[in-house]
């Protein structure tokens, strides 16, 4: 595997689709491909706390990565639960006159050094006229770490091209707030890795469409093709496109590495007990680049 953005601690600096509102591409039906690709559940994950993340984000100290277990293979039954959300991770909302709309994505920060980019699908933000924002740690209707207008949109040109579920990753440059911070520094960030391998245990958060907190599963991500992960845990509905698979996360934080976010495939899931992701290959370490450079 291999980092091409790593994570920093606060102190150093500064749908669409399956799982999002159609905004763009619609899939038609999968008739015996779409049966076939019905797997074994995970079991889900357990819960963390923001408060704590915060503290440890206000602190500006690193704590000890803890790497998740290995989640049982067999055919144990698990589900998305919700929790009170972590920093880095927010949802994406529509904004009118200053007026937060519905949440309808999910996305995340990501390290880079002006402090300023998220990723999430590309089907999420693609052709959107509205004007979005991005809402970190979102939970019961509160906005913990401010609300981050979008100001420029990254995609693939495979992507725009033809809506290619393998290119269907996003990053999302983001405002400073008025003073001029940027928002990894409040939030804290991901580390973005390209070319992982499946097998390994994750944790996959997103927004649910219409509910007040986010969701999150543990468990370990399968090879779907040599292009896509799949993650099988029930709860991920529409809203969660964009959402991370994560690797190693710290209990403290809730930072970890990002390897894929919920898309690609039937633009993440034709159903809430499966989830894909387009694996993160050369063409998003470029697409990163890109965004990092302000292109």
């Amino acid at each position: 595997m291999r980092v091409i953005a790593g994570r920093r601690s606060t102190g150093d600096r500064r749908r669409g689709g399956g799982r999002a509102r159609r905004l763009t591409v619609c899939l038609g039906a999968l008739g015996a491909l779409g049966a076939a690709a019905a797997l074994l559940l995970l079991a889900a994950g357990s819960a963390g706390s923001t408060d704590r993340a915060r503290s440890v984000l206000a602190a500006g100290r690193g704590m000890a990565i803890e790497q998740l277990a290995p989640a049982d293979t067999g055919p144990a039954a698990g589900t998305g639960q919700p929790f009170g959300g972590v920093a880095a991770v927010g949802a994406l909302f529509t904004e009118s006159d200053g007026k937060l709309g519905a949440h309808f994505c999910t996305a995340s920060v990501v390290d880079a050094a002006a402090g300023d980019l998220a990723v999430t699908a590309a089907h999420c933000v693609y052709g959107k006229s509205a004007a979005i924002v991005f809402v970190p740690g979102y939970a019961n209707g509160k906005t913990p770490y401010g609300i981050w207008p979008v100001t420029k949109v990254y995609t693939d040109s495979a992507w725009d091209a033809s809506q290619d579920p393998d290119h269907d990753v996003a990053f999302l440059r983001l405002s400073d707030a008025s003073d001029g911070t940027p928002i990894e520094n409040l939030t804290g960030a991901e580390t973005l890795a390209t070319d992982a391998p499946a097998g390994q245990a994750v944790e996959v958060l997103g927004y649910p469409d219409g509910a007040a907190e986010p969701v999150r599963c543990s468990g370990l991500v399968k090879g779907f093709s040599a292009t896509q992960f799949e993650f099988d845990c029930g709860g991920y509905p529409n809203g969660t496109s964009g959402g991370p698979f994560l690797t190693g996360v710290d209990a403290a934080t809730g930072q970890g590495t990002v390897i894929g976010v919920i898309g690609g495939y039937q633009q993440g899931g034709d159903t809430p007990q499966v989830s894909y992701a387009a694996v993160f290959g050369s063409a998003v370490s470029q697409l990163y680049a890109t965004a990092a450079a302000g292109g």
